[in-house]
């Protein structure tokens, strides 16, 4: 069968080339060819019951009756329909151009539905003019009728009965179909490469939300979800690899597949593979639209969920959609947590990668044995960008409080078709098993990989078979080695912490309290040296408030009566710190270690006082070039010195002779 699918595609392939060469640029053939193996797919599955269809289409239409669909479907034997007199075999008739125009409109606006949808999306009727102003839409049948390819699900027999051409079911053509996406994808990959994952790294993340749990799964139904499902390869391979888990330990599953995605053609791509696979049902749970701005599934929970979201991409327009920036208020994103009923994981509208992952977490199913386990794909920023208290930080100091984060995987550079930049897998789950709770694992996988032999746009190499086990192996593993490292939650987390200094004023009276006008006026008078006395805001009777220098509360003698005093900062001093949270003593000894030796009148001001949360790979696993012994240096100063003997003299010969 192999084979015979390859054969098949290469032929589909020769389509573009025998038939568009001179009508399109190469870049745009898959407007026409990937749609029009669809409509040759449905069209063949169709032929059998097109009869019965159409007869039950008339009585329908005598009763009277306006919602037809569900009967439709049933006589058609499939979740689609089409109720047009044509097939595409009766249109290869037409010689003349305009009733083959016509006639194939026609047989258009018969298709149910959801292949309409498909049709809208892919943008086809827009090509029709085209091919008719080439005269390729005659032609462009023919070719898809050709006998030499069969796309029905039934067999080819010769006049003796003999098998001539095997059929394809509905799992071949989704594979056909797919490989013709892969190959158009591979062709046009700058642009592809925003919607299409290789299929190397999509194996290596099913398989780190899938293995863990395989030996826990049991007879039912799971829910499989990618809220940036592109093409859907995640979603197809997803469901490949949890189907064959389940089988290989006797387990009877019905696996349901979820995804929406806002490019229109790879939207009609993903809803039309599964139609080709005999997946109505499935096809209907794909959804197009906005995740960031119109959810399609605001209730509903998911086992298992996976992306490859898009990065440093604007989501501006999002934003505005949902309220603007100020009046966001989707629970998704605006959440109560860490004694704040709005904390905030609105990232930077440049970039909303990490609101994809936090739609996912807010999916989770929270009443069942397994839970939710994630896998998304993210660049180097969604590790660090963000200060304490922003929304890239409060995502991730979420994340790991909530101990959610199992590992994060470091892939090889150039893995994806259009961009080169370092990418990490991170994998999440809510029933952590008990070895890892409390702890997340660094996995170092960028010298795992093969080359390939031809680059595919920014793609260089590949996970090959072994290295996808060596990373899954590594991580199930759990282990300290050199590419894996482990780490208490705490270990990324910091309080960013402000550090003020007392405003001094030259001339001002150190004995009495400056009002708030006062201290304006002294600011804008240009007399601060930081010789002068501190400008003091408030003054506590001794007693009332004891002594706290790390605070901003100091002792003082004011009207020769002890007293504690808080000073006005100036903010041209005023600094911040980064503490680690597993650091020594905590903030204070960090403070009376780091910074009263040095500056004795700070303090800190707890107001501003924020916990952030980073993530830094280079920290960890960074190895400096080992430095070049003086042996080796002193070698080769030695060996220019012979190279260059005798060579000024030369020189200096050549200069005499003028």
């Amino acid at each position: 069968m192999e084979n015979t699918l390859n054969w098949i595609a290469n032929f589909i392939w020769g389509i573009a080339d025998d038939v568009l060469r001179d009508v399109y640029v190469r870049g745009k053939y898959r407007d026409v060819i990937l749609p029009m193996t669809v409509i040759r797919r449905l069209d063949a599955v169709l032929e059998p019951t097109k009869p019965a269809v159409l007869a039950m289409k008339a009585r329908l239409d005598a009763a009277g009756i306006a919602n037809q669909e569900g009967a439709l479907k049933s006589a058609a034997g499939q979740a689609f329909y089409n109720t047009s007199p044509f097939t595409l075999r009766d249109l290869r008739a037409r010689a003349k151009q305009q009733q083959l125009r016509a006639d194939f409109e026609a047989y258009l606006e018969g298709f149910s539905a959801n292949v309409q949808e498909i049709l809208e999306k892919f943008k086809f009727r827009n090509q029709i003019p085209t091919l008719m102003e080439a005269d390729a839409l005659g032609y462009l049948i023919e070719k898809y009728l050709d006998p030499a390819i069969n796309l029905s699900p039934d067999p080819v027999y010769d006049a003796a009965g003999n098998l001539r051409l095997p059929g394809l079911d509905n799992h071949a053509m989704g594979t056909l179909f797919e490989e013709l996406i892969r190959r158009f994808n591979e062709e046009n990959n700058e642009e592809a490469g925003e919607h299409f994952t290789p299929r190397d790294v999509v194996r290596l993340m099913a398989q780190l939300i899938f293995l863990p749990i395989a030996e826990r799964l049991e007879s039912g139904t799971y829910l499989v979800y990618d809220g940036a499902c592109g093409t859907g390869g995640m979603l197809t391979v997803a469901d490949e690899t949890l189907a064959q888990l389940a089988a290989e330990r006797g387990k009877e599953i019905a696996i349901h597949l979820y995804g929406q995605e806002i490019n229109p053609e790879t939207y009609a791509i993903t809803k039309a593979d599964l139609l080709l696979k005999g997946e109505g049902l499935e096809a209907e749970n794909m959804r197009f639209g906005s995740t960031l701005s119109a959810d399609a599934f605001p209730t509903h929970e998911f086992d298992f969920m996976l992306s490859n979201p898009p990065y440093g991409k604007s989501w501006k327009t999002d934003q505005e959609r949902m309220g603007g920036k100020g009046a966001l208020q989707d629970p998704r994103f605006v959440i109560s947590y860490a004694d704040d009923p709005e904390y905030s994981l609105i990232t930077r509208s440049s970039d909303g990668q990490l609101l994809f992952l936090v739609n996912k977490l807010s999916k989770m199913k929270r009443d069942t044995a397994l839970g939710s386990r994630i896998a998304e794909v993210h660049n180097g920023s969604s590790l660090f960008t963000g200060d304490a208290g922003q929304g890239e930080s409060n995502i991730r100091r979420w994340i790991i409080e909530n101990d959610w984060l199992e590992a994060i995987v470091a892939l090889p550079l150039n893995m994806f078709y259009n961009t080169g930049i370092a990418t990490y897998i991170w994998v999440l789950s809510n029933r952590k098993p008990a070895h890892r709770q409390g702890k997340v694992q660094l996995l170092d996988a960028t010298g795992w990989y093969q080359p390939l032999r031809k680059n595919l746009g920014q793609k260089n190499c590949e996970l090959g078979e072994a290295d996808i086990a060596r990373v899954v192996e590594t991580f199930l593993a759990f282990e300290e080695t050199e590419q894996s490292r482990i780490f208490p939650n705490a270990a990324f987390g910091y309080w960013k912490v402000t550090v003020e200094r007392p405003l001094r004023v030259r001339g001002i009276d150190p004995e009495r309290v400056y009002s708030a006008k006062e201290i304006k006026e002294l600011r804008a008078s240009g007399q601060t040296d930081p010789d002068a006395p501190p400008v003091i805001r408030a003054l506590h009777k001794s007693g009332k408030a004891a002594p706290d220098p790390l605070h901003g509360l100091f002792p003082a003698t004011v009207g020769g009566k002890p007293c504690v005093v808080e000073y006005e900062p100036d903010t041209d001093l005023r600094d911040t710190e980064q503490i680690p949270l597993l650091g020594d003593g905590g903030i204070a000894a960090f403070f009376a270690r780091e910074v009263q030796p040095y500056v004795p009148d700070a303090w800190i001001d707890d107001s501003k006082t924020r916990t952030g949360y980073e993530i830094s790979f280079t920290r960890y696993f960074y190895k400096p070039e080992p430095l070049r012994t003086l042996a080796e240096i002193r070698a080769d100063i030695e060996a220019l010195e012979r190279e260059t003997d005798g060579l000024l003299e030369q020189i200096l010969k050549v200069g005499c002779t003028f």
